[in-house]
């Protein structure tokens, strides 16, 4: 199986060398799926073309957190009154 991921991945060097980027994809997806376990046949007849890698810090780490947005309609919370901090009737 190594024999075949070598010359997958010289498949891929030589795709991206002549500018053809579809098919070095297509290749390092294949690769991944070899290296992940599957068979060279389940790794030929798979479709990839839905998938889409993930973006680095797409997870919220990092500089390019990703923000929430709110449901429509919803307001925040009232702040508590900072002046009756300490102030409550249950002894500490």
């Amino acid at each position: 199986m190594s024999e075949t991921i070598a010359e997958l991945y010289a498949a891929m060097e030589a795709a991206a060398a002549a500018l053809d980027f579809e098919e070095a994809r297509r290749l390092r997806d294949r690769i991944t799926l070899l290296r992940g376990g599957a068979s060279m046949e389940d790794a030929a007849a798979a479709d990839l073309s839905g998938l889409a890698r993930q973006r680095p810090g797409a997870m919220g780490l990092g500089t390019s957190q990703q923000r929430v947005t709110p449901p429509p309609g919803w307001t925040p919370p009232p702040r508590p009154d900072p002046m009756t901090r300490g102030r409550g009737t249950r002894r500490r």
